[in-house]
């Protein structure tokens, strides 16, 4: 006779694959069809709804201890508020990867880094608890991540600089989606969140394009230099642009290393010191610390722009070179 747990992780297991499947039926429409970017928003909630029907797991949250005395609680029971996060993280982590590309083996990379890190904490949670419940969600959380890791180190072998493969978004809602269904019926849905900092630093840098507030052009891709093979950051508010600018013209190779330690170095900090520092510390932390100096560039070139035309409005006659000399002075 099958017992209730069973039962139980037999339902997850299938809504797992269920959600995970349809995204990637999701992401080959979108290759196929070319589907706009708002519609790419709301496609993963649909997906999500069989996850979160299926979901047995806990609604509350620990409260930190400093807003302990003005909350008057320890552990705060969201209910449905938690559930609509969840909701929000799966579209989240299945649009976050879509949006940080652009670059040979950075999609593939980035997912590859992510799983290990998954990987690497589902052990260590399974090594230190007790809790026969809480360690079979870290252990089913196993079961979906390997997979997803073992496919993505074979793709890597082709998908890496000079790229054989090309990865579509079929792959990339595909790794989302499966990393998003890991931690929440692994009940770590907090937690992955930190994974996925660079993904969210990205994300907010953005925003201002997303939501129409600045100029939002087809493909946000470096300028490509075919005389010296080197990358030049633009304009445009992504991370792959940031490190250009910030660190100045580099081989698209250089480029992917770089972002993918980025993310190794993110995921270590972590994993070494998750013992001692508690996640919602850990997310504010890596917040202010990357997030703040990232939109105080933003704001600055953002202001260097609005400069810049409104100086090309009032010299129209200026020569050409001027205005490239002006322009420069407001960038330097």
């Amino acid at each position: 006779m099958l017992t209730t747990s069973f039962m139980q992780w037999l339902v997850e297991y299938n809504a797992a694959l269920a959600s995970i499947c349809f995204m990637t039926l999701l992401g080959f429409v979108d290759d196929v069809l070319d589907i706009p970017w708002r519609v790419k928003l709301i496609l993963p909630s649909f997906a999500a709804l069989p996850l979160l029907m299926a979901y047995a797991g806990h609604t509350t949250i620990i409260i930190p201890k400093p807003l302990i005395p003005y909350v008057g609680l320890e552990v705060l029971d969201l209910g449905w508020i938690y559930k609509l996060y969840m909701g929000l993280l799966a579209v989240f982590c299945t649009n976050s990867i879509n949006i940080h590309a652009g670059l040979n083996g950075l999609e593939v990379g980035q997912t590859v880094v992510i799983a290990s890190a998954i990987l690497i904490h589902n052990a260590m949670q399974i090594g230190a608890s007790t809790d026969p419940e809480y360690k079979q969600a870290h252990a089913f959380s196993i079961y979906l991540v390997q997979p997803l890791l073992a496919t993505s180190l074979a793709l890597l072998s082709y998908n890496w600089y000079p790229s054989s493969v090309f990865v579509g978004d079929t792959y990339t809602y595909f790794a989302g989606m499966t990393m998003a269904v890991v931690g929440i019926l692994g009940h770590f849905s907090e937690t992955l969140l930190i994974f996925f900092i660079p993904q969210v630093l990205n994300f907010l840098l953005s925003l201002p394009q997303l939501s129409g507030y600045v100029k939002c052009p087809r493909h946000r891709l470096p300028r490509f230099d075919p005389q010296t093979g080197l990358l030049t950051g633009t304009n445009d508010g992504t991370v792959v642009n940031l490190f250009l600018r910030q660190f100045g013209r580099m081989s698209e190779k250089s480029l992917c290393i770089l972002l993918l330690v980025f993310q190794v170095i993110e995921s270590c900090f972590y994993v070494v010191f998750s013992s001692t520092i508690p996640s919602c510390y850990w997310m504010l932390l890596l917040l202010c610390a990357e997030v703040v100096p990232c939109w105080l560039v933003q704001m600055r070139q953002q202001h260097g722009r609005k400069i810049f035309r409104e100086f090309n409005t009032s010299n129209t006659g200026v020569k050409s070179f001027s205005r490239k000399r002006a322009w420069f002075a407001v960038e330097s």
